[in-house]
């Protein structure tokens, strides 16, 4: 006999619409709270965002990102990025890295004293090592690639708000954008709060948020369509906890898998890419939350159309349904 895993129930009656008030206020207020958050304590802006100096290393030994990271924190001050860069046309001997530091103080970029500094410092622990180039970003870049980081995410919730609507009704694609904008807003909100870096693999994490957010959303959503037309009757509310608890199951297996991939690149995966993980962490589990006590509270207060669900042989649909539950 197959042994299969149930994290969830085959048939659940979860009533997930009991403390809707409770659940709607709570996001509300932590969404105004986040934002709140980011205009007292802003964010804490990564080279990308705030402008500083990249410098690329050369050298005969393999890279120990360890020891020179603790040679250049002890003659820099601020953010120090450094990554290891890997390509198959690279020599046996040639071992490449990258070193990102952040503006000092008042000024636009690192001084050439400070560079000399660094090196001094890095061939205390690799005599060979040289730097081939060495680049700056001015505060104009890093204000550019803010109001390009802004305009990818409200691109991506515009495009995801016209498929919705498209896809559906223009009450579900409301719900899906006020469902994405509190998540984005949270997970900012958390950065601000407790002042992690917030650079360029954030917004990407932000995006991929938004992408597994509505993922979890549609699937519901399609169900619930499915439903609107099996149940010409039922009201909506039940209609939408009929829904959750018939997705329910997908959706624990769904995020529990990629929470587990997750957790063990938080715990393993370095410095380098802790943020970004963490990141689509937390993003995971409020865009889950998100798909069941935001979005469907929205279609819920709003009502939905039910003319688009008859058939030929029908008579008249119901117009619209009530928001209140019987």
């Amino acid at each position: 006999m197959a042994f299969r895993l149930k994290l969830v129930p085959e048939e659940t009656n979860i009533d997930f619409f009991k403390a809707q008030v409770v659940t709607f206020g709570v996001s509300t207020l932590l969404a105004v709270a986040s934002v709140v958050c980011v205009l007292v304590m802003g964010l804490n802006f990564g080279i990308d965002f705030q402008g500083g100096t990249t410098i690329r290393t050369e050298s005969t030994e393999a890279v120990d990102v360890g020891a020179y990271r603790q040679a250049v924190s002890g003659v820099v001050e601020g953010d120090v990025i450094i990554t290891e860069v890997f390509d198959p046309n690279f020599r046996a001997d040639q071992h490449v890295a990258m070193i990102r530091i952040g503006a000092q103080g008042e000024a636009e970029s690192v001084t050439p004293a400070t560079i000399d500094a660094v090196e001094q410092a890095l061939k205390g622990v690799d005599g060979s090592i040289t730097f081939p180039s060495v680049e700056s970003v001015g505060p104009k870049v890093s204000g550019e690639l803010i109001q390009q980081a802004v305009l990818a995410v409200l691109a991506a919730t515009a495009a995801i708000a016209v498929y919705v609507w498209l896809r559906f009704e223009w009450q579900f694609a409301i719900g899906a954008v006020v469902s994405l904008v509190h998540d984005v807003l949270i997970t900012i909100g958390v950065f601000s709060l407790f002042q992690l870096r917030f650079d360029l693999s954030i917004i990407a994490a932000l995006l991929t948020i938004v992408g597994y957010s509505i993922n979890d959303t549609v699937v519901v959503f399609d169900r619930l369509r499915e439903n609107l037309i099996k149940f010409k009757t039922t009201p909506l509310r039940e209609l939408m906890n009929l829904s959750v608890n018939e997705t329910l199951s997908r959706t624990v297996m769904t995020s529990g898998t990629t929470l587990i991939a997750l957790v063990a690149l938080l715990v393993f995966g370095g410095d380098v890419i802790r943020g970004f993980v963490f990141a689509m962490t937390f993003g995971i589990v409020i865009g889950t939350y998100s798909s069941v006590y935001v979005a469907k509270n929205v279609v819920l207060w709003l009502g939905v159309k039910r003319d688009w669900t008859k058939t030929k042989d029908e008579g008249p649909a119901g117009t619209q349904f009530a928001t209140k539950a019987d």
